[in-house]
């Protein structure tokens, strides 16, 4: 019945020229946001300049250490006075070969100091009631009221095996300090006369085991100077 269909709104017809501006346009945009990626990919893949500031931090100052606080002073002895009395020559157990310079213009001694009055090993000069410094000088045979005496049964002197065998005696004259408490005092073995060396060795060698008396002046124990024999002889049948 209807062959003829009629169109209700009649459809443009393109240009050329407008075909062609379009794709002008279309290609400028896609150029523009090939290029706009490119920068922006170029712009992220630029590393990035960081300003660094080196800041100068002073050390911290330490305190100075304390100041040492000095000692207080140490109490004052006082040293005690010297006694009144008298000194005691004493003679040198090594009796020197030389003569040493004499000055005689110098005052050698006090006379005073050996008047005898006091106590022993006091100046006259000293005090009553004083203290006496400590002699540690030993004395000798006649400067003592009591002489120094071995104890009987004391040491052992062992006669020496070569000399018994060969029939061989002797005698050893020997000098040495026995101190206040009756012991030979170390160090002050000397031989002054002997009849054979191994004799010599028996009584050093014997000394240290010996026990004696000591010596006395005023009632107080004093060291001596001693000079002893030691006679090695066999019994004959």
């Amino acid at each position: 019945m209807f062959n003829t269909l009629i169109e209700s709104k009649p459809k443009k017809q393109r240009t050329t020229g407008g075909l062609i501006f379009s794709g002008i346009l279309h290609a400028v945009i896609g150029t523009a946001a090939v290029y706009g990626t490119l920068q922006a990919k170029e712009q992220l893949e630029k590393p990035k300049a960081e300003k660094v500031e080196f800041v100068d931090i002073k050390k911290k100052e330490e305190p100075p250490p304390p100041k040492e606080v000095p000692p207080p002073p140490k109490d004052v002895v006082m040293a005690p006075p010297p006694p009144k009395g008298f000194q005691v020559l004493t003679a040198p157990v090594k009796v020197p070969d030389v003569l040493p310079d004499i000055d005689l213009s110098k005052k050698v001694t006090d006379e005073a100091d050996f008047s005898g009055k006091g106590v022993a090993g006091g100046t006259s000069k000293g005090v009553v009631g004083g203290t006496a410094p400590a002699n540690d000088q030993p004395y000798f045979e006649f400067q003592v009221e009591k002489q120094v005496q071995q104890i009987p049964g004391s040491g052992n002197l062992r006669y020496p095996d070569m000399l018994r065998s060969a029939n061989v005696e002797g005698e050893v004259l020997a000098q040495f300090v026995v101190d206040t408490t009756g012991h030979y005092e170390n160090g002050t073995f000397k031989v002054l006369k002997s009849s054979h060396d191994l004799f010599t060795a028996a009584v050093k060698n014997a000394l240290p085991t010996m026990r004696f008396y000591p010596a006395e002046v005023g009632g107080r124990k004093v060291k001596q100077l001693v000079q002893q024999p030691f006679t090695f002889s066999l019994q004959k049948s």
